[in-house]
């Protein structure tokens, strides 16, 4: 069988894509708010990783979007799910999350950067102050806004593929639970990786923080694709069938056991547990670490993209 091109295939690469960007998106920005939050105060927006999350955010979202509407049939109808809202249908509601989602986004945004904002503003445009003002006044709702948002946009993601009923693999409860860890992990790699190439030190507390919660991610991220898989051999049937399909021998079973758990969690794991180890800090093991994260993410994206839809209930 062809990995790629095989009877029963409904959706291919571009979604995993969109998938991977969305999880990023939600991960990168709420470990924007934790550092915010619980480190960096009124100074967050100086923070190399914090301007890293706050442009990552936005831009992976976007170009989500834009890759989901190019690979429609009609990239033209977009519009209609916007204007047609069917409140049964999966897509409509991941199009309304994403929708509120950008707008709390871009609130948040203009409450932490309202510093330099406004000092480049000053003597210009009084409006302008006047708007800031009177957005600080919610901070505090447009942050946990934010957060629940950006919990249920990487929740979506899973939710999404669980919609395809007659796939065993894919119409999983755990997914979405998996799907919404594992973007958590991608953010806090893409927040790392950011951070460090825009100069943030390597060895900061803004590091040392994140992979504090990192270590605990990837380890929740394991125990979910065990239950994920012993679910499914455990349940028998087609259910088995689609799990020993997809971790057996073959191409894809090459993807999950050297790309997904030994690449993009066991390597993420112990270069981390080697540098909490070691109390220092580097540029290239912050950044290995990382890249190493984001790839797994999206290979396993791919993964269960592809092989869920190997086999038909």
């Amino acid at each position: 069988m062809n990995p790629f091109h095989f009877d029963g295939l409904i959706w291919h690469w571009p979604i995993a894509i969109y998938l991977f960007l969305a999880g990023v998106s939600a991960g990168a920005i709420c470990f924007a708010v934790l550092l915010k939050q619980f480190k960096l105060g009124e100074d967050a927006y100086k923070s190399g990783f914090v301007q890293a999350a706050c442009l990552i955010s936005p831009l992976a979202v976007f170009a989500g979007l834009g890759i989901l509407v190019i690979d429609l049939t009609k990239p033209f109808d977009f519009w209609k799910i916007l204007v047609f809202y069917n409140p049964r249908s999966v897509m409509s509601v991941g199009v309304a999350v994403l929708l509120i989602y950008q707008v709390a986004l871009f609130a948040w945004l203009a409450c932490v950067f309202k510093e330099p904002v406004l000092t480049w503003c000053q003597g210009r445009w009084s409006v302008v102050d006047k708007g800031f003002k009177a957005l600080m006044k919610y901070e505090a709702t447009i942050t946990g806004l934010l957060v629940l948002l950006a919990l249920s946009l990487g929740a979506y993601t899973g939710f999404l593929l669980s919609a395809l009923r007659t796939y065993p693999m894919l119409n999983n409860p755990v997914l979405p639970l998996l799907f919404l860890i594992s973007g958590i992990s991608s953010g806090a790699a893409a927040t790392l990786l950011g951070g460090v190439l825009l100069k943030g030190n390597p060895d900061g507390k803004e590091v040392h923080f994140i992979h504090n919660i990192e270590i605990p991610i990837i380890l929740l991220e394991l125990v979910l694709l065990f239950t994920f898989f012993a679910g499914l051999i455990l349940s028998g049937g087609q259910s088995q069938v689609a799990a020993l399909t997809a971790i057996g021998e073959g191409f894809w079973g090459w993807v999950f056991w050297g790309g997904v758990v030994v690449m993009g969690l066991s390597m993420p794991l112990a270069l981390n547990l080697f540098m909490k180890a070691s109390s220092k800090r580097e540029f290239s093991y912050v950044a290995m670490t990382a890249s190493f994260s984001l790839v797994g993410v999206l290979l396993l994206r791919n993964f269960i993209l592809y092989t869920g839809q190997m086999t038909i209930a």
